[in-house]
């Protein structure tokens, strides 16, 4: 069995997770819409419990939860629907989004330019921090929304919203952060950042797939349009039945990882820092993304220069499951456009490994990572 060095693409479903999600499915299969009957309302009030729940762990009020099918669908509800409302409602049409952000955000922005909306792009500098000249000047009263996460996926920089907020707020321009790698591994506050929107997913924090949450401030109120049209659950803005089993599962899995969340960072920080001491004594040119202010610890991202990538990941997956953070077609490997916007060439981006460490991954896992990298340093 190899050993799950990639905890930025999914993490294993806690026991606890699982247990609170077997539980909903022996007893509480009821629909939580059909209040008209026991069951139904059962299946309501665990919904329920588990919103406020997982609005404690963000420091927001159950009544600003909305579930969605996970940070994809609710980065797009956050992005397309304020950017509609407020053209509509507002005739504000443009949004602004770092070029290091998710696909799925990156996306949702560009699709609205068949809409009218201008899309400014942010770039970053060698550490993925913002241009922050570049972001004042493209702020302005036309400005819908800024979408900037948290925690890249890619590099684990944190990104400074509140400053970001801070800007945004003598313009009125809402902002949303994608904060799907941030649960349980950096402190969640909507009122610290100063956010309007956020978005979270279950599977990044030993939840299941299938299920994640936006955070849509009440005061002053983040306004919206819908996505989906259908019987207007969750306050009209995502219509569609809820899955309880993975929301209760959500819930515990996300109280769970945010208890845990100082003493499993204090231990990732040591692996973090043994894995990368290990690799600067292996590869004397490696490339660290170790020089911004701030990141999480369970993510290491390093680059390999001059190094074929097909060679790279032929070794390295031979008993670790480690990612490039990459999009892959089927002959070829497309270097990391974070990367690249970063200022690394295609090939250095190509040959890059992205080691996401969690709950399960030990001193022992990161000593058996780097002798099998020392095959690769130093072939017999």
């Amino acid at each position: 069995m190899s050993i799950f060095l990639d905890h930025n693409a999914t993490t294993p479903l806690s026991p606890l997770a699982r247990q609170a999600m077997l539980s909903a499915i022996d007893g509480g299969w009821g629909n939580p819409g059909s209040v008209e009957h026991a069951r139904g309302r059962s299946a309501q009030a665990q919904v329920e419990q588990a919103r406020t729940q997982i609005a404690n762990c963000i420091g927001a009020s159950s009544r600003e939860m909305i579930f969605t099918s996970g940070a994809t669908e609710a980065n797009n509800l956050a992005i397309i629907g304020t950017a509609r409302f407020r053209k509509r409602h507002e005739g504000r049409n443009a949004v602004v989004v770092p070029l290091t952000e998710h696909k799925c955000v990156l996306e949702a922005a560009r699709s609205l330019t068949s809409e009218g909306f201008e899309v400014r792009e942010i770039p970053v500098d060698p550490s993925g921090e913002l241009d922050w000249n570049a972001l004042e000047a493209a702020i302005d009263n036309s400005v819908a929304l800024v979408s900037c996460m948290l925690v890249n996926n890619e590099t684990g920089l944190i990104n400074k919203l509140s400053q970001i907020s801070a800007l945004c707020e003598s313009f009125d321009v809402k902002v949303h952060c994608d904060a799907a790698q941030a649960l349980g591994k950096t402190n969640l506050d909507v009122t610290a950042l100063c956010v309007d929107l956020l978005s979270l997913s279950a599977h990044k924090a030993y939840g299941p797939m299938g299920v994640g949450a936006l955070y849509v401030r009440r005061r002053p109120r983040a306004r919206l349009a819908p996505l989906f049209h259908g019987g207007g659950q969750e306050a009209g803005l995502r219509s569609g039945t809820l899955p309880l089993p993975q929301i209760v599962g959500f819930a515990a899995a996300a109280q769970e990882a945010v208890t845990m969340l100082d003493a499993e960072n204090a231990r990732l920080q040591q692996l973090q820092t043994q894995l990368e001491q290990g690799l600067k004594s292996l590869f004397s040119d490696v490339g660290l993304k170790d020089q911004a202010d701030q990141r999480v610890p369970h993510t290491v991202n390093a680059s390999f220069p001059g190094m074929d990538y097909r060679t790279l990941f032929d070794h390295t997956t031979r008993g670790f499951d480690v990612s490039s953070g990459s999009a892959c077609s089927s002959n070829d490997v497309a270097p990391s456009y974070v990367l690249t916007a970063m200022g690394l060439d295609p090939a250095t981006a190509r040959a890059t490994l992205r080691i996401g460490m969690g709950r399960n991954t030990t001193a022992a896992h990161i000593d058996s990572f780097l002798d099998h990298m020392n095959q690769l340093a130093r072939p017999a």
